[in-house]
Protein backbone atom coordinates (compact mmCIF):
# COMPACT_ATOMS: atom_id res chain seq x y z
CA UNK A 1 0.00 0.00 0.00
CA UNK A 2 2.98 2.62 0.86
CA UNK A 3 4.29 2.89 -2.91
CA UNK A 4 1.00 3.24 -4.42
CA UNK A 5 -0.07 5.87 -1.62
CA UNK A 6 3.40 7.31 -2.27
CA UNK A 7 2.40 7.34 -6.18
CA UNK A 8 -0.76 9.41 -5.04
CA UNK A 9 1.06 11.76 -2.96
CA UNK A 10 3.53 12.79 -5.80
CA UNK A 11 0.49 14.47 -7.28
CA UNK A 12 -1.53 17.00 -5.74
CA UNK A 13 -5.35 15.74 -5.65
CA UNK A 14 -8.75 17.28 -5.33
CA UNK A 15 -10.65 17.25 -1.99
CA UNK A 16 -12.94 15.11 -4.26
CA UNK A 17 -10.29 12.70 -5.56
CA UNK A 18 -9.71 12.15 -1.75
CA UNK A 19 -13.29 11.49 -0.52
CA UNK A 20 -13.85 9.25 -3.77
CA UNK A 21 -10.29 7.52 -2.79
CA UNK A 22 -12.40 6.46 0.47
CA UNK A 23 -15.04 5.63 -0.72
CA UNK A 24 -13.56 3.38 -3.49
CA UNK A 25 -11.36 1.48 -0.86
CA UNK A 26 -14.79 1.04 1.31
CA UNK A 27 -16.76 -0.18 -1.41
CA UNK A 28 -14.02 -2.25 -3.66
CA UNK A 29 -11.02 -3.41 -1.03
CA UNK A 30 -7.20 -1.40 -0.70
CA UNK A 31 -6.04 -4.17 -2.81
CA UNK A 32 -8.29 -3.57 -6.12
CA UNK A 33 -7.42 -0.26 -4.95
CA UNK A 34 -3.83 -0.02 -5.04
CA UNK A 35 -3.54 -2.07 -7.84
CA UNK A 36 -5.90 0.52 -10.19
CA UNK A 37 -3.64 3.15 -8.71
CA UNK A 38 -0.56 1.49 -8.78
CA UNK A 39 -0.79 0.69 -12.61
CA UNK A 40 -1.68 4.40 -13.59
CA UNK A 41 1.12 5.90 -15.96
CA UNK A 42 1.47 9.76 -16.40
CA UNK A 43 -0.55 8.46 -19.79
CA UNK A 44 -3.63 7.03 -17.34
CA UNK A 45 -3.53 9.35 -14.72
CA UNK A 46 -6.12 11.14 -15.94
CA UNK A 47 -8.46 8.28 -15.75
CA UNK A 48 -7.84 7.64 -12.22
CA UNK A 49 -8.85 11.12 -11.27
CA UNK A 50 -12.06 10.51 -13.08
CA UNK A 51 -13.18 7.52 -12.11
CA UNK A 52 -12.34 8.63 -8.30
CA UNK A 53 -13.87 12.08 -8.48
CA UNK A 54 -17.10 11.94 -10.71
CA UNK A 55 -17.53 7.94 -10.16
CA UNK A 56 -16.60 7.35 -6.28
CA UNK A 57 -16.94 11.03 -5.13
CA UNK A 58 -19.68 12.39 -7.13
CA UNK A 59 -22.11 9.66 -7.80
CA UNK A 60 -21.47 7.26 -5.32
CA UNK A 61 -21.74 9.47 -2.31
CA UNK A 62 -24.96 11.12 -2.98
CA UNK A 63 -27.39 11.01 -0.70
CA UNK A 64 -30.85 9.39 -2.00
CA UNK A 65 -29.26 5.71 -2.96
CA UNK A 66 -27.69 3.74 -0.31
CA UNK A 67 -24.64 1.74 -1.61
CA UNK A 68 -26.18 -1.71 -2.09
CA UNK A 69 -28.84 0.10 -4.05
CA UNK A 70 -26.03 1.29 -6.15
CA UNK A 71 -24.09 -2.06 -6.37
CA UNK A 72 -27.33 -3.58 -7.70
CA UNK A 73 -27.94 -0.83 -10.59
CA UNK A 74 -24.13 -1.20 -11.31
CA UNK A 75 -24.52 -5.18 -11.49
CA UNK A 76 -27.54 -4.87 -14.23
CA UNK A 77 -25.66 -1.92 -16.12
CA UNK A 78 -22.38 -3.68 -16.55
CA UNK A 79 -23.99 -6.73 -17.31
CA UNK A 80 -26.10 -5.12 -20.40
CA UNK A 81 -22.85 -3.13 -21.50
CA UNK A 82 -20.89 -6.60 -21.69
CA UNK A 83 -18.39 -5.14 -18.89
CA UNK A 84 -16.79 -8.70 -17.61
CA UNK A 85 -14.16 -6.98 -15.68
CA UNK A 86 -16.15 -4.09 -14.02
CA UNK A 87 -18.92 -6.73 -13.30
CA UNK A 88 -16.91 -9.53 -11.41
CA UNK A 89 -15.18 -5.82 -9.93
CA UNK A 90 -18.50 -4.88 -8.79
CA UNK A 91 -19.93 -8.31 -7.49
CA UNK A 92 -17.23 -7.91 -4.90
CA UNK A 93 -18.26 -4.40 -4.17
CA UNK A 94 -21.98 -5.24 -3.61
CA UNK A 95 -21.14 -8.41 -1.06
CA UNK A 96 -18.61 -5.44 0.49
CA UNK A 97 -22.37 -3.42 0.58
CA UNK A 98 -24.40 -6.02 1.77
CA UNK A 99 -25.53 -8.25 -1.11
CA UNK A 100 -25.75 -11.70 0.06
CA UNK A 101 -25.55 -14.64 -2.72
CA UNK A 102 -29.07 -14.88 -3.08
CA UNK A 103 -28.98 -11.35 -3.88
CA UNK A 104 -26.56 -11.59 -6.30
CA UNK A 105 -28.34 -14.74 -7.64
CA UNK A 106 -31.75 -12.98 -8.16
CA UNK A 107 -29.60 -9.92 -10.04
CA UNK A 108 -28.12 -12.44 -12.46
CA UNK A 109 -31.70 -14.12 -12.93
CA UNK A 110 -33.05 -10.24 -13.76
CA UNK A 111 -30.31 -10.05 -15.83
CA UNK A 112 -31.27 -12.76 -17.68
CA UNK A 113 -35.04 -11.66 -18.28
CA UNK A 114 -33.65 -7.55 -19.00
CA UNK A 115 -30.64 -8.51 -20.93
CA UNK A 116 -30.92 -11.54 -22.54
CA UNK A 117 -30.15 -15.10 -21.68
CA UNK A 118 -26.69 -14.77 -22.81
CA UNK A 119 -26.02 -11.69 -21.35
CA UNK A 120 -27.47 -13.89 -17.94
CA UNK A 121 -25.01 -17.01 -18.25
CA UNK A 122 -21.91 -14.67 -18.29
CA UNK A 123 -22.93 -13.30 -15.28
CA UNK A 124 -24.27 -16.01 -13.56
CA UNK A 125 -20.13 -17.49 -14.67
CA UNK A 126 -18.54 -14.15 -13.30
CA UNK A 127 -20.24 -13.91 -10.19
CA UNK A 128 -19.56 -17.54 -9.35
CA UNK A 129 -15.81 -16.78 -10.21
CA UNK A 130 -15.89 -13.98 -7.33
CA UNK A 131 -18.16 -16.09 -5.13
CA UNK A 132 -15.74 -18.73 -5.33
CA UNK A 133 -12.32 -16.45 -5.19
CA UNK A 134 -14.35 -15.07 -1.95
CA UNK A 135 -15.13 -18.26 -0.32
CA UNK A 136 -18.53 -17.24 -0.58
CA UNK A 137 -19.84 -19.93 -3.39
Amino acid sequence: MAMQEAHVEKREVSEEFKRGLGTRREVLGDAYVDRSIGKATEFSWVMQEVATEWCWDYTWNRPDLDRRARSILNLGMLAALNRPTEFKTHVRGGLNNGLTVAEIREICVQISTYCGVPAGLDAFRLAEEVLKEVGSD
